[in-house]
C-alpha cells in the first residue's frame, strides 16, 4: 500500500511539474526542464519496476533458502524415524543420533499368518477350535548407515546459510487417545535468521505467512511437540524440490 500511495505522489509531482513548466517558465529555458523531467520519469519507472520486481526476487530466493533448510530437516525425521523403529522411542541427542546411524542395527521382520488350536469350551469339556494368528519374525539385521546412503547426516543438524547455528530438537509425548501415550519429536529453525539479509517488510510478511502453499509461521520444522506427526509445515513443492535425494 505504501509503494502505491509513493508512486501516486510521483505522478502528481510529475503532472504538477509540467503545468508549472508550460505556465510559467520562459520558453528559451523549457528544455532545462524538459531533461529534468525525463530524468524524473526515468528515476520513477526504475521504482516501480523494482517494486514489482523485489517480491518476486524475494520469493526466488527465500525458496532457494528454505529448499536447504527442508533437506537437512528430511534426514533429521530420518534419523528420528530410524532411532523409533529400533528403540521404540525418539531422540534430542544430537550426538547420540549422529552415533546411533554409525553403529546401530535395524531388524528385519517378516510377518505370517499361522493357524492354531484354541480351547472354547472348559478344562473339562474342551472344544477345540481353529483360531488365524499374525506372527511377526525377525528374518535378519542391516545397519541403520545403509538408510543413509551419500547422505551427509553428519552434518544434519547445522542450519544452511545460518553462522554457528544449529537447529533446535525437542523431544515429548502426546496421549493420542485415553491411556495411549505416543512419544513425539520436533526440530526447528527461524525463519527470521533464514532470511537475514532481504528485505525487512517482506520478511515480516513472510514470518506471518499462512497460505497453504507457504511455510507457515515463523518456524520451518518437521515433527510437532502437540501432535503425533512426521510431517513438515513447508507446503508439497519443497518435497517435489528434492524428492530424488530424500531418503
Amino acid at each position: 500500500m505504501g509503494f502505491i500511495l509513493q508512486i501516486l505522489a510521483a505522478i502528481l509531482v510529475a503532472f504538477g511539474l509540467a503545468i508549472v513548466v508550460v505556465k510559467y517558465l520562459p520558453l528559451k529555458f523549457r528544455w532545462i526542464a524538459s531533461v529534468l523531467l525525463l530524468l524524473f520519469t526515468f528515476l520513477l519507472v526504475s521504482k516501480i519496476y523494482n517494486g514489482i520486481m523485489e517480491p518476486i526476487n524475494f520469493n526466488k530466493e527465500k525458496v532457494v533458502r528454505f529448499a536447504k533448510i527442508v533437506q537437512k530437516l528430511k534426514i533429521i525425521r530420518n534419523a528420528e524415524i530410524r532411532h523409533y523403529e529400533v528403540t521404540g522411542n525418539y531422540s534430542k541427542d544430537k550426538a547420540g543420533l549422529i552415533q546411533f546411524i554409525d553403529s546401530s542395527q535395524l531388524a528385519l521382520t517378516e510377518v505370517r499368518d499361522t493357524v492354531i488350536k484354541v480351547n472354547k469350551g472348559s478344562r473339562w469339556a474342551p472344544l477345540m477350535v481353529d483360531v488365524e494368528k499374525r506372527i511377526k519374525d525377525t528374518i535378519g539385521y542391516e545397519p541403520v548407515l545403509k538408510y543413509f546412503k551419500d547422505v551427509d547426516y553428519k552434518t544434519m543438524f547445522i542450519v544452511p546459510g545460518v553462522d554457528n547455528k544449529e537447529f533446535e530438537l525437542e523431544i515429548g509425548t502426546v496421549e493420542k487417545i485415553q491411556g495411549l501415550i505416543v512419544p513425539t519429536f520436533e526440530a526447528r529453525t527461524e525463519k527470521k535468521e533464514i532470511l537475514k539479509g532481504l528485505n525487512n517488510s517482506l520478511v515480516k510478511l513472510e514470518l506471518e505467512a499462512m497460505a497453504s502453499d507457504q511455510i507457515k509461521g515463523e518456524y520451518v520444522s518437521v515433527g510437532s511437540l502437540d501432535e503425533v506427526t512426521t510431517g513438515g509445515n513447508w507446503p508439497p513443492s519443497y518435497d517435489k524440490k528434492g524428492e530424488k535425494k530424500d531418503n
